[in-house]
């Protein structure tokens, strides 16, 4: 009896589980969601915004910058209210990859140096969402929304669709300036 009771202690219940994946969506949702925000209403706003894409190679400039803005808070909002997760989660993947493309992965992996580890955790967080789904304290759940999109449907959605959207966004839009070398 003590070991089926000490056993016990160390798995977490279904009402557990649930509660972390709230938690997990929406600390990283509204993250998300936030830095879509500060695009539009911080800093340079939008404004600013478009000439660093531009500065970046990311041309039109404005464009990407309000379709980035955008794609952050929507993601971000959808994937905190655990609606339509595993597309969130495919535009998690997206964005991060594009990001740690044009601008973080010359400066290696380390974010003290300015490089991918934000943007790495945050997709793969997005992927193990979309994997094990947003938990029953979600609206997909509570509407039965794609019900069967989790597991390895919810990982390839979110895994294959966003690295495939962000090579296609690369390879249509992507055209860093040439740098002279003497």
């Amino acid at each position: 009896m003590f070991s089926m009771q000490l056993a016990s202690d160390f798995f977490l219940g279904p009402d557990e589980a649930n509660l972390g994946i709230l938690i997990l969506r929406v600390l990283v949702g509204l993250t998300m969601a936030a830095h879509g925000y500060a695009k539009y209403f911080s800093g340079g706003r939008i404004t600013g915004t478009a000439g660093w894409f531009d500065s970046m190679g990311m041309r039109p400039g404005k464009i990407h910058a309000h379709l980035a803005a955008s794609t952050e808070i929507g993601s971000g909002v959808l994937l905190a209210l655990g609606l339509f997760t595993p597309l969130a989660a495919l535009a998690f993947v997206a964005l991060m990859s594009v990001a740690a493309y044009t601008v973080h992965l010359k400066n290696g992996f380390f974010i003290v140096k300015d490089g991918y580890e934000y943007n790495f955790i945050l997709a793969v967080v997005a992927v193990a969402i979309a994997t094990t789904g947003p938990g029953k304290y979600s609206l997909d759940y509570q509407l039965e929304l794609i019900q069967d999109f989790d597991g390895w449907t919810g990982l390839l959605i979110a895994a294959v669709g966003g690295v495939g959207a962000a090579i296609g966004q690369l390879v249509l839009f992507y055209r860093p300036r040439r740098t002279e070398e003497s």
